[in-house]
């Protein structure tokens, strides 16, 4: 089912769909590819929206900065310098962030009207990421499945083909919120990684994979978030071609849970310490399945290199429970 959800100042016209399965009610825009709302019962059986999001377009419009619930690309997280060398030849990005890029550019996916069409239990979306776009090589045919599975949980699957030489990382920069409302900082994390990726005061990587063991960065245990993270960590398990769980972020007010399965080698820990109004401070946390930031600068990084010939595949699965 979709409606007509508000229209572009070009007259683009953008729709919502609604997903429900097992309790679970999901609301997902094509404007950005936004997850608008998820809709799930605490621990008393009461239905409410776990994640942050405007009532109507004009408000994301209006404020993009946050990328709220928004698919990214077609690179997630910073590149240096908004540059790199491939195959010997250097690329120049559109700098967004001071002089870094950052989520794809000044036009990333998150402000793109998707194709959407619907899937058994599901909606799969589409574009085509021009060659130079943003300046990227290589034209680029993005699909990403959203579906619902029989427990309720919300799948997103990534596909990516190019015909030249490119750097894809591609994620969802949902903030989620347990509780409903007020401030996520008491929620509890954890997360199945035993290093993280320090970074200087532009959110670059070192380049260094540093031990969590007696640093607030060790969530091997679960333990309140907290504030003060906008860090990439690197996941114990690495790169599979199957989601594995690698996270679980507990509300104990409702007793939601939130559990995280991937097939990505890193997470980005956003706690919105700088989140804009209408939003306070520390209103959710962003769990973003990725590769790491800056990765095209950094050889020693899991790779983001996509050939013509070969598919980019990921998957992301978000599960629901209550305890």
């Amino acid at each position: 089912m979709n409606e007509l959800f508000g229209t572009l100042s070009d007259g683009t016209p953008v729709h919502r769909w609604i997903l429900e399965r097992a309790g679970v009610r999901v609301r997902i825009l094509s404007y950005g590819g936004i997850v608008q709302d998820v809709e799930v019962p605490d621990r008393d059986g009461r239905a409410g929206n776990v994640v942050l999001g405007f009532t109507g377009l004009d408000g994301y419009l209006a404020h993009p900065e946050p990328f709220l619930g928004a698919l990214i690309g077609r690179y997630a997280n910073r590149i240096a310098g908004a540059r790199f060398t491939l195959d010997g030849t250097e690329r120049v990005l559109a700098p967004n962030d001071g002089p870094n890029s950052l989520h794809g550019g000044e036009r990333g996916f998150d402000k793109r009207v998707w194709d959407v069409t619907e899937v058994e239990h599901g909606l799969r979306l589409s574009l085509v990421s021009e060659d130079g776009e943003e300046g990227f090589p290589g034209r680029l045919e993005v699909t990403v499945t959203y579906t619902l599975d029989e427990r309720g949980a919300l799948h997103i699957a990534y596909e990516a083909v190019t015909d030249a030489a490119t750097h894809v990382n591609l994620t969802n920069h949902t903030y989620w919120n347990l509780a409903g409302s007020g401030s996520a900082s008491g929620h509890e994390l954890r997360l199945a990684a035993s290093r993280w990726t320090p970074s200087g005061p532009d959110l670059i990587p070192t380049g260094e994979l540093a031990d969590v063991s007696g640093t607030r960065y060790d969530f091997r245990e679960a333990r309140k978030t907290g504030s003060g993270y906008d860090d990439n960590f690197a996941l114990d398990k690495g790169v599979t071609p199957a989601a594995e769980e690698v996270a679980e972020l507990y509300d104990p007010a409702s007793g939601r849970v939130l559990t995280v399965a991937t097939t990505e080698p890193g997470m980005q820990v956003y706690t919105a310490d700088h989140i804009g109004e209408p939003f306070e401070p520390g209103a959710g946390i962003a769990l973003e399945t990725q590769h790491f930031p800056d990765s095209p600068n950094r050889p020693e990084f899991p790779g983001t290199v996509l050939r013509p010939g070969e598919v980019f595949r990921s998957e992301t699965v978000y599960g629901f429970s209550v305890r």
